[in-house]
């Protein structure tokens, strides 16, 4: 069954009763608990449809901290099913995937949005065989923002060579592709064979007033009151990407020279194991680990240093904001886009993956020569969600074949546009007997 829920209208969008100029834009994302793809999934659906865009944003299970962010001018539409509801499923992302198709196929037929996009691998397989099965005319875009090669290496869930073959058999299928770094749209054209000119590059959508309003909430923290030690800060999952053993084994060098806490904010599990480090290392007392937050921010400004200890990320979203709370960061050159944000070590520190040495060398050089805050705070504004959303509008739009309101302002004529929004789309042709703009009726 798919439904809305809260306390969106429970009426069907009926396609013909929209004016022409806009569009029917669903984005569906596994959940809505705290992590990158779903937090930028609601970021661009709260901001098209303030730009006058109709908007659903669809969810595999609808529950989590994020669901209280989406706008309520934004449809939230869950594909909750007696299936998905199953806690063998609920555990298991390839039931999931399975479990979701018939509920989305449901949705497509019935709703007919103008463009679907979906963001994730797994998602993006649930996408691609729904719209297939649903035989409407919805276009599809996939949002890649993990290096595809490294899930099929590090997944346990399908066997390491099934996700490159699914991708080279059925991601042409889809009508556009979109990747959030240079790194990523290179692998995705390498392991999925989609030709690179057909993959556009778009800057996750990071930055919005509400980062710099949530930065500025007070923190009621001991360790981040005046005359404590500096605090060395770490976001993200718990996770074997995130590689934060690395991150304690550093610390643990810096510790045995000066005094210094350690917050690593996130939850995942590679909590015991990082428990247990922490003990074995004798840094248990200067660790915390506080959980997922929903507002890491005011943490970030605070923090002495930021750290990414990752062992490879699509556009590591943490460490831009990060930057735009105007806290110092310090990154390993990780396969994805951490060497891109920080330009090649201009705007802070790289050193090599899963090198301790040189990360608590890096971070000590941090610490004694801070930098003005001022300065990150200029790069992490190429990341603004105002940026990312005007592209991709012209994206979205331009696959649907609708026409937009009016022209974009030019890449060149922007102030502080990033390189990476350099590279134009290239759009697929109108399917044969299709007409640009139309409103399809149900």
């Amino acid at each position: 069954m798919v439904n809305d829920v809260g306390g969106r209208p429970d009426g069907v969008i009926r396609r013909g009763a929209q004016p022409a100029e806009k569009a029917v834009i669903a984005l569906v994302v596994a959940s809505l608990r705290g992590g990158g793809a779903p937090r930028q999934a609601v970021i661009l659906a709260n901001a098209f449809a303030a730009r006058g865009q109709i908007v659903h944003l669809v969810v595999i299970q609808p529950e989590g901290a994020l669901r209280s962010a989406v706008a309520p001018c934004v449809r939230l539409v869950s594909l909750e099913s007696r299936m998905l509801r199953l806690p063998l499923v609920r555990s298991n992302r390839r039931l999931q995937v399975v479990a979701s198709i018939p509920p989305l196929v449901r949705y497509l037929r019935h709703e007919r949005p103008d463009v679907l996009v979906a963001a994730a691998s797994h998602v993006h397989r649930a996408a691609i065989w729904a719209r297939c099965l649903a035989r409407t005319e919805t276009r599809l875009v996939l949002r890649a923002s993990n290096h595809l090669s490294r899930s099929a290496w590090n997944t346990k869930r399908w066997p390491r060579p099934l996700l490159p073959v699914f991708a080279r058999l059925f991601y042409p299928w889809a009508d556009g592709f979109i990747a959030n770094s240079e790194g990523i749209a290179d692998d995705l054209s390498r392991v999925a064979g989609i030709p690179r000119e057909r993959i556009t590059v778009i800057p996750n959508p990071v930055v919005t007033p509400e980062l710099k309003e949530q930065a500025c909430v007070p923190l009621d923290h001991p360790w981040y009151r005046p005359g404590q030690p500096p605090v060395i800060l770490g976001v993200g999952r718990l996770t074997t990407a995130k590689d934060f053993p690395t991150l304690l084994h550093a610390f643990a060098r810096l510790r045995a020279t000066r005094r210094v806490r350690l917050i690593i904010l996130g939850e995942g599990k590679g909590r015991s194991r990082l428990t247990v480090l922490a003990e074995q290392l004798g840094i248990a007392a200067d660790l915390e680990l506080p959980g997922w937050m929903d507002n890491p921010y005011r943490y970030m400004a605070r923090s002495a240093v930021f750290v990414l200890s990752s062992a490879w990320e699509g556009l590591p979203n943490a460490l831009i904001e990060a930057m735009a709370c105007g806290c110092p960061v310090v990154s390993t050159d990780c396969p994805g886009g951490a060497a891109e944000i920080l330009q090649g070590g201009v705007y802070g520190p790289l050193v090599p993956v899963g090198d301790d040495a040189a990360l608590a060398e890096a971070i000590a050089s941090v610490l004694d020569n801070p930098p003005e805050r001022e300065r990150p705070q200029t790069r992490a504004r190429y990341y603004s969600a105002d940026l990312a959303t005007e592209r991709y509008l012209q994206i979205l739009l331009g696959v649907a074949g609708i026409s937009q309101p009016h022209e974009p302002e030019s890449e060149s004529a922007r102030p502080g546009a990033d390189e990476a929004y350099a590279h134009s789309p290239t759009l697929l042709p109108q399917r044969p007997g299709e007409r640009a703009g139309v409103l399809r009726s149900e």
